[in-house]
């Protein structure tokens, strides 16, 4: 904490008055007059001094300086004194702590030369003090907000202040709760008998505040985002902010993330957004624990209270719930609801889904159809039910319903429209909902005014028809948001994870929270239960379904030091398990963070159909006036009716073009079935980490694939071994053991753990190097030789006639040398994993050429690719990892040959290259194919991949699923494009009056969207059902 303190004289007051600052009383405390008092004493103390030890003078020789002369800063000093500090006022309203920060006098203080500030006593029996009058000075800005830090007591040392230059015994100091840091001025007058206390700052709004370099990366969820049009008004409202940058967004996830730079305030960005959009913004937690309490207090005063050690924020989430975010490692979520807190207790929030927002807006928009409904259901009985001739009073009662469903129901429609229009200049779905309804309402009341005059028009009022519409509308725009919700939660990862837990400690076991699991915490597991977290098996054996997780089908044992992972369902056994990682940071948290952030990415199809939307609603406003004209030539040409009843039948027509017509199917064309792939892929072990790899992955020409640890399982055993003539095999031993007894390259792991079974004792080895693609080095410590253990090329031994025996045997040969001789070989075998020939097998049938690159030596290649019947012209072997990245390069560069019937100017599509590899030594590999598939070994550790897909369990069956997802995904996306051709085409037609016998009457038009868009969630739903 930055502990800023009061001195005496106070802060703008002379030495003879007992008056103490209010300078950051409000949250703009600072205002431009500050930047150039600043100024000012620069150019005072660049004439006072020959030498300039100011970091405004530091940079500033010019002899336009005058000095200040005339009380006013030159050009230059003015210019710099903004560069350096205009980002830090805007965003905290106060310079004092950024100056303070760099060793000089706040702007407050009296500079050396201008000392004449006017200032008013105050009495001492006043709590709030006096604002100062000078103009001179920078804590009189009118408009100050009352700032939200909380002010506690607490003694101290003399340290410097805020708006003074040193503290002063016997004078009052306030402490501030961590808050918003532009509070560190108010002050209230003391007792004489007080001791010094401290203002204190949070540490998270200084280095907001001194370090505006730094970006906050931000997640909302957004409600009321129903179409296409919605997330074009949301990217151009947050592309459009000067400092958000990276912007992403999700239709489906109904999110948006962004990165905010560190001089702005986040809340400032949601409430501008919200502000100009009409949607409900709530910010999602994603770095670090967070829990959410209900305090037994108000909520405010709960957060303004001191901090314990380990919580970076507390902030209100609504009128009963507090969101605290803390570090784990400091304090646990157990620790912080058992604590003593000030004047309140705590206990825990209902748990709160990510879906809550989209929750909220269906439950919403529910209730506002329900209402509607009820509202218009009287309208269409008097309107078509054979009542009794009172058409003043039904017209009266109609009128009076519509006007609740104009303005209650379609109401909102209205600035969501008109903000689109203004500030993101979108005409989206809003604005054709707006034009249609309120053309229909007004008609309908313009009709019944002239019926109540006696001049009845020819058609009459048809309440009915906007009131239905509406309806019909608020139907649709609710069963899509249901549909999409509910498909989005049925492939939902997190899911999985349980609420509760048995802890384990000294007193017993006892069912707990499982958010309230710690650090160092141990639970038990019963037969049949879902495990709540990762971790290791202290004691107990079971066998656990992993199926969910990784795809595996087989059962798992587990014993004592076994890795269980959350989410995956235990046998008969009971198992006792030590937590590695917290509920919130374990393998269903990252399997569910990547498979979101593939949601959040867009294939470069989705630009297509961005595209094509975004010019859909000003298309559709064309062809409805475009209808508009006709029908009114058509009535009083061909048809002989009067100019009225012409106008009346086009408006009619129009109306219905208007409304029948949906963009929303062809935003959601993409997104919806990228959204359902993901899900369905990671509940079969496949994590796609990009929207991309699925569009792309049905097209693979050619699949790469890493021999050790990827078609092999990466086990290797010692099945023959040479030692030098004359040599001590257990000297050699010890020192190869010595050397090899830390790395984690299987081979490597493969000798040592045969050494260790024959009992072997390591030698001590010293200066031990590991170079990649070729060996490890060091020198024993008892002798100070140079020993190495490595490949045969690198250490210059491919041609000796032992190591080529090992290599024509097809064994992965590891040489060992002591000071450039020859002492050891050991020749390795691996095991191929049981389903590598039926995938490679299966590839190959489907037209793929199918490669084998290695680091191994050539024997134990050439017999792993006859035995996958791999051609010999695809294999490569003592590759190192550039190795593989120029070999990936050359396929990716290679054209097919063309057919002597193929046209010259026809383009040779370019291949797609799928690279899988374990992780070791791939990473470079990896980034250079088309697709970079990991192998996940574990099961836990899968994150830190650079890959654009994971195989959640060691099975190259997995590059098939994936393959056989991208297919059926691209499928669906195109046919989902044909359906909204299609559907808009004769929708369109239909209501424009284009078949003789057939229209949409324009109450029912609002069927449109339900129409348009429930087929597009229906076929990609129809993916978690498909044979994959």
């Amino acid at each position: 904490m930055l502990a800023i303190m009061m001195s005496e004289p106070a802060c703008c007051e002379t030495s003879d008055t007992l008056s103490m600052p209010t300078c950051c009383e409000g949250q703009n405390c600072c205002d431009q007059t500050c930047l150039d008092r600043v100024a000012l004493r620069e150019c005072q103390q660049l004439e006072s001094t020959s030498t300039a030890s100011h970091a405004l003078a530091d940079v500033h020789d010019s002899p336009g300086c005058h000095g200040g002369k005339g009380g006013d800063a030159c050009a230059d000093h003015k210019l710099k004194a903004r560069s350096m500090y205009a980002d830090k006022l805007e965003a905290l309203g106060c310079i004092c702590r950024a100056l303070l920060s760099l060793g000089k006098e706040s702007c407050c203080a009296p500079s050396r030369r201008a000392s004449n500030l006017s200032t008013r006593n105050v009495s001492q029996n006043k709590t709030r003090l006096s604002r100062l009058t000078s103009v001179d000075s920078c804590c009189v800005a009118s408009g100050a907000r009352t700032g939200s830090c909380s002010i506690t007591e607490r003694k101290v040392g003399p340290e410097d202040k805020c708006c003074g230059s040193k503290y002063t015994e016997g004078k009052s100091q306030l402490a501030l709760s961590p808050g918003f840091c532009t509070t560190t001025c108010n002050f209230e007058k003391q007792d004489s008998d007080h001791s010094p206390t401290a203002v204190h700052l949070s540490p998270s709004c200084l280095e907001k505040g001194l370090n505006s370099t730094e970006k906050e990366h931000v997640v909302l969820g957004v409600s009321g985002m129903t179409c296409t049009g919605c997330e074009t008004k949301l990217i151009r409202n947050l592309s459009t902010h000067p400092l958000v940058s990276n912007l992403k967004t999700s239709l489906v996830l109904s999110r948006a993330e962004f990165d905010v730079n560190g001089t702005a305030s986040v809340n400032e960005v949601i409430q501008h957004l919200e502000r100009t959009t009409e949607f409900k913004c709530e910010r999602i937690v994603e770095k670090g624990s967070s829990l959410d309490v209900i305090p037994s207090g108000d909520p405010t005063t709960f957060v303004n209270q001191t901090w314990p050690d380990g919580v970076s924020d507390m902030r209100v989430v609504n009128k009963k719930i507090v969101r605290i975010t803390f570090d784990a490692n400091v304090i646990g979520s157990r620790d912080l609801i058992e604590r003593v807190w000030d004047h309140a207790t705590i206990q825990l929030a209902p748990v709160r889904h990510e879906s809550t927002t989209d929750n909220n807006h269906v439950r919403h928009v529910g209730l506002m159809t329900l209402l509607s409904a009820c509202l218009t259901i009287p309208v269409l009985v008097m309107a078509w039910a054979p009542l009794p001739e009172h058409r003043v009073a039904y017209g009266s009662v109609s009128l009076a319903l519509a006007t609740l469903v104009q303005f209650a129901i379609a109401g909102p429609f209205y600035p969501e429209a008109l903000k689109s229009l203004i500030f993101s200049r979108v005409i989206e779905m809003d604005l054709l909902i707006v034009l249609s309804t309120s053309a229909a309402y007004i008609f309908s009341v313009v009709a019944f005014t002239y019926m109540v005059l006696g001049r009845p028009l020819s058609t009459g009022e048809f309440f009915e028809t906007s009131t239905l519409l509406v309806t019909l509308i608020m139907v649709g725009r609710w069963l899509s948001a249901l549909a999409r919700q509910k498909a989005v939660e049925s492939i939902s990862i997190r899911s999985l994870q349980i609420t509760t837990a048995h802890l384990l400690s000294q007193d017993g076991e006892v069912e707990i929270d499982a958010r309230l699991l710690q650090y160092g915490d141990s639970f038990k597991v019963f037969s049949d239960s879902r495990i709540p977290t990762d971790g290791i098996v202290a004691s107990g054996s079971s066998e656990v379904d992993e199926s969910m997780i990784t795809g595996e089908s087989e059962m798992i044992e587990k014993h004592k030091g076994s890795l269980v992972i959350a989410g995956s369902v235990n046998g008969s056994g009971v198992l006792h398990v030590t937590l590695t990682r917290l509920p919130g940071d374990n393998t269903i948290s990252n399997i569910a963070t990547m498979v979101d952030k593939a949601k959040f990415s867009k294939p470069k199809i989705q630009a297509t159909a961005d595209r094509v939307a975004g010019y859909f609603v000003p298309v559709i406003i064309l062809i409805t006036m475009i209808t508009f004209c006709i029908w009114i030539a058509i009535g009083i040409k061909v048809r002989g009716q009067s100019g009225s009843q012409a106008t009346i039948q086009a408006i009619t027509y129009a109306i219905t073009v208007l409304v029948v017509s949906c963009p929303c199917a062809i935003g959601l064309a993409v997104p919806m079935v990228i959204v359902i792939a993901s899900g369905v892929a990671a509940k079969r072990g496949v994590i796609f980490k990009s929207a991309t790899s699925i569009e792309l992955a049905y097209k693979t020409s050619h699949v790469i694939l890493d021999k050790t640890g990827t078609i092999t399982e990466g086990k290797m055993n010692v099945v023959r071994e040479w030692y030098r003539d004359g040599g001590d095999q257990i000297v050699i031993k010890s020192q190869v053991l010595g050397l090899l007894g830390d790395t984690k390259h299987p081979v490597s792991t493969g000798v040592a753990g045969h050494l260790k079974a024959q009992g072997v004792e390591a030698s001590e080895v010293v200066n031990s190097n590991t170079l990649t693609g070729k060996g490890i080095e060091g020198k024993a410590r008892d002798t100070r030789s140079t020993l190495r253990a490595g490949n045969s090329r690198w250490l210059d031994l491919a041609s000796d006639s032992v190591v080529q025996s090992f290599i024509e045997s097809g064994c992965t040969a590891l040489c060992f040398t002591i000071d450039g001789s020859l002492a050891a070989i050991f020749g390795l075998k691996d095991s191929i994993r049981p389903d590598a020939v039926a995938t490679i097998r299966t590839l190959i049938d489907r037209g793929i050429s199918v490669h084998i690159i290695s680091g191994d030596d050539d024997g134990a290649v050439r017999a792993v690719a006859t035995q996958m019947g791999v051609d010999e012209a695809n294999i490569r072997s003592r590759c190192t990892p550039k190795d593989k990245q120029m070999y990936i390069e050359n396929v990716l560069n290679r054209q097919t040959p063309q057919d002597p019937t193929t046209p010259r100017n026809k383009s040779i599509k370019k291949p797609v290259v799928l690279f899988c590899g374990d992780g070791t030594n791939d990473a470079v590999a990896l980034a250079q194919a088309s697709i970079g598939v990991h192998m996940n070994e574990g099961g836990t550790d899968i994150a830190q991949s650079a890959a654009d897909v994971v195989l959640m369990r060691p099975d190259l069956g997995g590059i098939l699923i994936a393959i056989d997802i991208s297919r059926k995904s691209v499928r669906r996306i195109f046919f989902n494009f044909g359906w909204s051709f299609v559907y808009n085409l004769f929708a369109i037609l239909l209501a424009a009056g284009a078949f003789v016998n057939a229209r949409v009457p324009p109450e029912f038009a609002g069927l449109g969207e339900v129409v348009s868009v429930l087929p597009v969630i229906a076929v990609a739903m129809l993916l978690r059902w498909s044979t994959i």
